[in-house]
């Protein structure tokens, strides 16, 4: 998925003096929030999440109108039904930046439908049909496997709602699973012609996030509201880093410190590092500006440039990228979010 990425470290030395009453008052919340236990939370089991992603590569790049495609959707939609989740999809044809129309569709999986409370969790199923960013050119028109960039993600929730479905205990929470489609077809090419009407939002790269647009317009249930929701993008490489996004500190900068506090608490804060990332255009833009639902997005960034892991939009995005150990650190973290959520 092409992004823009801007990054602020030149602003953030600048302000840093300007910043040290306002940091002293976050250390001093995060020192009071520190005082309150933890609600015990199931263990997250990084080989499992590993096996559904795994499962996922074998059917071949999820690109749309593909029988891979269609095959990994039936297979999604079955792992959540089996996990005791109340499924919904949305089918719908997506026109991309080309002319193309794709048969797309976002698949739906709620724990505990009834709970007022509600927090979404998402990423997107689709593959990449470029593998544009490959340094091997004749490697460019291959359609991207997709290990990392969506389906890492998607087995990270698959894990999740099984471990809670399971569990003897559960979160009081209800819980919305999103697995957006059509999010990856997008033009790598930076333009300013693919403008969204309907929040005012101006997307810097052409015909990306079109799952994600298309639920925020068209909810999966009349009135359907959620309190906040997290994205997961590329949560599976080894060493991975997760900065504070931009946009997500824009729109909702409490969830991003909860989640950011939680990961520290548990263990992982070499992974979910304390420290201000770039803005990157990606599918919690539509609920935030159109749905109104705070959401964050917890995307692989490297700290000191900004970029993707190294393949990403490559050929190689494949198995071998996947860590357990950055897996559980995800998963581990998310559960324990929840489990607090009284």
């Amino acid at each position: 998925m092409t992004r823009s990425i801007m990054l602020f470290a030149l602003a953030f030395l600048l302000s840093v003096s300007a910043c040290k009453t306002k940091q002293n008052q976050s250390d001093t919340t995060q020192t009071t929030e520190q005082q309150v236990p933890l609600v015990s939370a199931p263990l997250f089991n990084a080989d499992s999440a590993y096996t559904y992603i795994d499962r996922q590569v074998k059917f071949g790049p999820r690109v749309p109108n593909t029988p891979a495609h269609v095959q990994t959707g039936n297979y999604l939609a079955a792992k959540l039904k089996q996990f005791g989740c109340e499924v919904t999809e949305q089918s719908f044809v997506a026109t991309t930046w080309d002319g193309k129309k794709l048969n797309a569709r976002n698949i739906i999986g709620s724990i505990n439908p009834k709970a007022a409370k509600r927090v979404v969790l998402a990423s997107h199923w689709d593959s990449r049909p470029h593998a544009d960013q490959d340094p091997d050119k004749a490697d460019q028109n291959k359609a991207v496997t997709a290990a990392n960039d969506g389906a890492s993600g998607v087995g990270v929730l698959l894990e999740l709602a099984r471990s809670i479905q399971q569990s003897n205990k559960k979160p009081t929470v209800g819980i919305d699973l999103i697995f957006f489609d059509a999010e990856d077809w997008g033009n790598g090419e930076k333009a300013s012609n693919d403008f969204e009407k309907e929040s005012g939002n101006q997307y810097d790269y052409i015909g990306f996030c079109l799952g994600s647009r298309y639920w925020a317009k068209h909810l999966h249930k009349p009135g359907y509201s959620a309190y906040y929701g997290i994205l997961l993008d590329m949560v599976g490489a080894k060493g991975a880093t997760f900065a504070k996004e931009g946009l997500s500190m824009q729109f909702a900068p409490s969830v991003v410190n909860n989640v950011w506090q939680t990961a520290s608490r548990v263990g992982y804060s070499q992974y979910f590092v304390d420290t201000p990332g770039g803005q990157i255009t990606d599918d919690h833009v539509a609920p935030n500006t159109i749905a109104k639902i705070p959401m964050i997005d917890i995307i692989h960034t490297n700290i000191g440039s900004g970029g993707f892991f190294p393949a990403w939009h490559t050929a190689e995005d494949n198995m071998s990228n996947i860590d357990r150990g950055t897996l559980k650190a995800v998963g581990q973290t998310l559960l324990q979010v929840l489990y607090n959520e009284q």
